[in-house]
């Protein structure tokens, strides 16, 4: 248990989002100890045994989603059970969406990469998200979308410089920046599994059409959203070089096998014309 911290804050800008998903609500057992729920767009984790309760929370999904996770963490993991934390791949709204609540209810300790900690700690907002790059309807909205800093006060915590993650033996966070400057993925060596976060996800998340049906294809960090695209093709890089087996990506479906590293290959061979926008303002 850990003392929180109640000085805490969402953005000024913070709001529900209607967006969504034919695969929000839906939950998948990945591997036996790894469960992928969609919330409306965005895509959280509970890593663990269910027949345990040594569990982590990754990512908080969307504003206003609180009692949906909670409600999953329960049916996995049993009533009243909570992680023995929450580690954040970064701090985007969609990512952040429950975590005061869920911080609230569960008196549970934040981890996160310490360069995202000033957007997690009330001192800089992101960059405003980019509408004008070429794409669908996603782009068109994210105007929309909250990019004030939240203010997570003492709850919040920098990762171990070690590269290891709190509560996950097995695991070792990937410093992946790009699509925000503090963005980490996770990596579990053993079996190569992989939670990438959104340092590339398998739907092309700007285009309304493919988010709400899921058709599965891979692709760079949301464009809309992501401001330094050398530092995020140097991430795609360096997560292809581990050879995941499966990855699970803060959006779309999850994906394995010889799919995943041909896609993840050709995306890495052609991420100029894959990820990058035609043009935008955080495009050079």
């Amino acid at each position: 248990m850990t003392n929180v911290d109640k000085h805490t804050s969402y953005g000024s800008d913070y709001k529900y989002i209607p967006a969504t998903s034919i695969s929000s609500g839906l939950g998948i057992e990945v591997l036996p100890d790894v469960f992928n729920q969609t919330i409306q767009i965005v895509n959280i984790q509970l890593v663990g045994n269910p027949k345990t309760d040594n569990f982590v929370l990754i990512d908080a999904g969307m504003p206003n989603s609180a009692d949906e996770i909670i409600s999953a963490t329960e049916d996995r993991f049993g009533k009243n059970t909570r992680p023995k934390a929450i580690i954040l791949t970064h701090g985007h709204f969609d990512h952040v969406g429950a975590i005061i609540e869920l911080i609230n209810h569960w008196e549970v300790p934040v981890f996160a990469h310490e360069l995202e900690l000033p957007y997690l700690t009330g001192q800089n907002s992101y960059p405003e998200p980019d509408p004008t790059v070429e794409g669908g309807m996603i782009a068109k909205l994210s105007q929309m979308f909250p990019n004030n800093p939240i203010n997570l006060g003492e709850n919040i915590q920098s990762l171990p410089y070690d590269g290891t993650v709190p509560y996950m033996p097995e695991f070792k966070w990937v410093h992946t920046p790009g699509h925000t400057p503090g963005h980490v993925s996770l990596f579990r060596e053993k079996d190569a599994t992989l939670l990438a976060g959104d340092a590339f996800v398998t739907v092309k998340q700007d285009s309304l059409y493919k988010v709400l049906t899921q058709q599965q294809e891979i692709s760079g960090p949301p464009r809309y959203l992501t401001t330094n695209w050398e530092a995020a093709r140097e991430s795609v890089k360096k997560l292809a070089a581990l050879n995941p087996s499966v990855a699970i990506t803060g959006h779309g479906m999850h994906m394995d096998g010889k799919l995943l590293s041909e896609s993840l290959e050709k995306l890495v061979n052609e991420f100029d014309s894959i990820a990058i926008p035609y043009h935008g303002k955080y495009v050079n």
